[in-house]
């Protein structure tokens, strides 16, 4: 008889753990399958990151020369279109409208994602005939990452604010990935 009711329970128990298991491999491949969501058709070699659920796909910053240049001379920037900036460090930062033809959003993050700071980065006068790069690059305004950062976000001006994303919030993008290549 007792042999018999161990007999049952191990069958049970059997049974219980394959439906676990089973159920961890669907919610596993299901979450891969999120992560590895296809990038459109013309997005190839961005980024893709995630603002209060809205998807962009974003040119990486990952070098000194690219994060210089940034957005620079750009008419225009598509709706899910812009730039992730990545630093080798977490460090102050402070970004401003050199060059810049277009109104910019910029989301500071530290180094988890985090946002230290966002600001609407206005069209500022183009350097002047006669005027020195150092006076242009002098009266520029400076938005600063409040804390230290080590990722910027931009997107096309007037974009962040509808989104409601504040210092605090969490941008999703691949952290780890895009600090192993930033140089």
């Amino acid at each position: 008889m007792v042999a018999g009711r161990l007999s049952r329970y191990h069958t049970h128990a059997s049974l219980l753990r394959t439906v676990a298991v089973t159920a961890l491999i669907v919610v596993s491949g299901l979450l891969i399958a999120s992560c590895d969501e296809p990038i459109p058709e013309g997005k190839e070699g961005r980024e893709r990151v995630v603002i209060k659920g809205t998807t962009f796909w974003l040119e990486p910053a990952l070098d000194d020369a690219t994060r210089y240049k940034g957005l620079s001379d750009r008419k225009t920037i598509e709706p899910d279109g812009g730039m992730v900036f990545v630093f080798p460090q977490p460090m102050q930062l402070y970004f401003v409208m050199r060059d810049c033809l277009t109104d910019i959003d910029i989301a500071f993050l530290d180094g988890t994602g985090r946002v230290t700071a966002v600001h609407a980065m206005k069209m500022e006068d183009l350097q002047k005939d006669g005027e020195t790069r150092e006076a242009y690059e002098a009266r520029l305004t400076r938005y600063r990452s409040r804390f230290a950062a080590q990722f910027a976000v931009e997107v096309a001006g007037g974009t962040l604010g509808p989104l409601g994303l504040k210092e605090g919030d969490i941008v999703e993008l691949d952290v780890e990935g895009l600090k192993d290549r930033a140089q």
